[in-house]
């Protein structure tokens, strides 16, 4: 069958269409994304500003004629932290259900992490063992662990890499660098913050830690590893030693300089910084050195996860 999922975040609306069945490989058929920036559209009461609502029912609604053009015959709609936590999130819901016929799911943070958790098991496999899992978003950190197909523990931090750019690295006069001080009250909040994360995922254990999500793949790539073009089968890692490197040159480089660099992407080039002093912390706080990067994630999970209740009697 073919099956589109349509992942509403913080930075993208990204539509994917797959081509799937219960027990099978779902290979994609489609992919088409837009960016409008829903994070960046808060206004200062928590709510989505009326732009970034007409900019949401615009990306939903070209995503919607996609699915149908492409004879989708099952869209599953779902939107995260930056739907989730906006004030006026029911009516923004609404609205968009109204004017595209598109209901939207809003995941938790717990959700998020169960399925991103669901897609790397089903990647790596049983002979993976205990997996811990990380996920750096735009708006919230996932962390999972367990030896099932759903985790032990499933958590979720408002540590994503895009709402820490603007709440801590925020643009400095000319377009500079954050100052050093700014990076460092950044890691201390991130180091603080992380404590009943760490608590939990070291309680459950794991066997082999591994990180999915667009941040960790280009963190992945500057340490690097092999670009996409490579294809997903290839083995990619990164290690903390290195991630530390590409910390520490990437701390000093202008966010406009650094879409620059070979394998970054050109609208989460300004998240870099925040991202990589996260995945950083996360790393050293649990102890990990090194991480298999996962090519599956949230969308993906979501579709084993649709699947699976497909199948059911």
């Amino acid at each position: 069958m073919r099956l589109g999922v349509l992942d509403v975040g913080s930075n993208t609306v990204h539509l994917l269409v797959v081509e799937a069945r219960p027990g099978a490989h779902p290979w994609p058929a489609h992919s088409e994304k837009s960016m409008p920036r829903l994070a960046e559209r808060i206004g200062p009461d928590g709510a989505l500003t009326p732009a970034g609502i007409d900019a949401l029912v615009t990306a939903v609604a070209e995503a919607k004629a996609s699915a149908d053009r492409l004879d989708i015959e099952d869209l599953v709609a779902f939107a995260t932290s930056a739907v989730r936590d906006a004030t006026n999130s029911a009516w923004v819901l609404d609205r968009v259900r109204g004017e595209t016929g598109v209901h939207l799911r809003v995941l938790s943070g717990a959700d998020e992490a169960r399925m991103t958790f669901l897609a790397a098991r089903r990647w790596f496999g049983w002979s993976a063992g205990r997996l811990l899992v990380l996920d750096i978003g735009g708006g919230s950190l996932e962390g999972a662990a367990g030896i099932d197909e759903d985790p032990a523990v499933a958590l979720s931090l408002p540590l994503g890499a895009g709402r820490l750019t603007r709440e801590w690295l925020g643009p400095e006069p000319g377009g500079g660098a954050p100052s050093a001080k700014a990076v460092e009250d950044l890691r201390e909040y991130v180091d603080a913050a992380l404590r009943p994360m760490v608590t939990e995922l070291t309680r459950v254990g794991w066997d082999r830690p591994v990180a999915t999500s667009k941040t960790f793949r280009m963190l992945a790539r500057l340490a690097g590893a092999a670009p996409s073009g490579a294809g997903l089968w290839v083995r990619r890692k990164l290690t903390r030693s290195d991630l530390r490197q590409v910390l520490d040159f990437t701390r000093h480089i202008p966010p406009a300089r650094l879409v620059e660099l070979d394998g970054v992407n050109a609208g989460r080039a300004p998240q870099l910084l925040a991202g990589a002093v996260v995945a950083e912390t996360v790393m050293r706080r649990l102890g990990v050195q090194s991480l298999d990067i996962c090519p599956w994630a949230l969308r993906e999970g979501m579709i084993l996860d649709r699947l699976a209740h497909l199948a059911a009697p």
